[in-house]
């Protein structure tokens, strides 16, 4: 690179950075390591349940809520990952498991996501970014930040999410994971175009949800799915918009991948909660997004050991926070 450094280039590859044999082998997918993150993140998730059923009180709830919020995100990073097709080797698995152990338990879907998701990957930091409604208001002030947060501790933005989302699947909006929705031209529609198209995207959904109550029911702790419902409009909420804010806001308008993203330190709590699933490694995921998660770090060694982010401090998550409520 004539003695420049990738963040100086006008573009980076990353054979610029790393040997065939390096990117063959972290970007190699496994069906064992799928399943294994799949059941990793349910065995949290029944852990969790197990300790409110075990000792039901004020405390274990708003620990439980905490903590299945985080759980709630890790299932939209192994749908994340799914939609990359990096969760499994074997194709199909990244959309049927992915989609039926993840996505749809949180009100989402792979197919949609994977459309939605792949053009951001194509147009980061630029206008034609699908999530840039996610980071433009950024940097704001704090009490604006503390309005936000507010809303979503409060189960505001979750009301607003979900309605979202079931005017997304019956076909009155365009899909978006984004802060801003579409209206779609409903000429020609009719009561049943609108309902077909929520059973094919909505019922999925709703049919995940009820199963899990079964279960919960069947173990005679039907109950416990309260504190499920909660976390995912409360806590779920407030670790999305952190991660979203986490990994772009703030960064510089640009289509290079060094220069848009940003990887933050996550200590243990934040992997519990923000930062499940290396979720946090997002600089070295955009620049190769073929890399599955467990090997994210891997990856981030692989480019220190070319020099590239050597003896840089990154940001902590609070760092962030400071850095997105800095105006004013």
């Amino acid at each position: 690179m004539n003695g420049s450094t990738p963040w100086d280039e006008d573009r980076v590859r990353p054979g610029d950075l790393l040997t065939r044999e390096q990117i063959r082998a972290l970007t190699h997918r496994s069906d064992l390591g799928g399943w294994l993150t799949v059941l990793w993140t349910w065995t949290t998730i029944a852990a969790i349940f197990v300790m409110l059923a075990l000792w039901p009180n004020a405390f274990t709830f708003v620990l439980a809520v905490v903590l299945l919020g985080g759980r709630q995100l890790a299932l939209f990073i192994v749908a994340h990952d799914a939609a990359h097709r990096t969760l499994f080797r074997t194709r199909r698995l990244n959309d049927v498991v992915g989609d039926w152990l993840a996505a749809r338990f949180i009100f989402n879907d792979v197919r949609r996501y994977r459309e939605h998701h792949m053009r951001h990957h194509a147009h980061t930091g630029t206008d034609g970014d699908p999530d840039l409604s996610l980071v433009r208001p950024f940097p704001t002030t704090r009490r604006s930040l503390a309005k936000r947060f507010l809303r979503d501790l409060t189960g505001q933005t979750g009301v607003r999410r979900l309605a979202a989302q079931f005017l997304m699947d019956i076909g009155v909006f365009g899909y978006t994971v984004a802060a801003e929705v579409e209206h779609l031209p409903n000429a020609g529609r009719t009561t049943r175009d609108y309902v077909r198209a929520g059973l094919r995207n909505f019922a999925p959904s709703l049919i995940a949800q009820l199963a899990l109550l079964g279960v919960l029911a069947a173990l005679g702790h039907a109950w416990l799915y309260g504190a499920w419902a909660v976390a995912y409009m409360t806590t779920f909420s407030l670790y999305v918009r952190i991660r979203s804010m986490a990994e772009h806001a703030c960064m510089e308008m640009s289509p290079h991948p060094l220069r848009n993203t940003r990887t933050a330190r996550a200590g243990l709590f934040a992997r519990m909660t923000l930062a499940p699933l290396n979720v946090n490694y997002h600089r070295e995921h955009h620049l190769m997004a073929s890399v599955p998660w467990y090997r994210l770090p891997a990856l981030q060694r692989a480019l220190r050991e070319q020099g590239l982010g050597r003896g840089e401090s990154l940001p902590g998550y609070a760092d962030v926070l400071r850095l997105v409520g800095s105006r004013g």
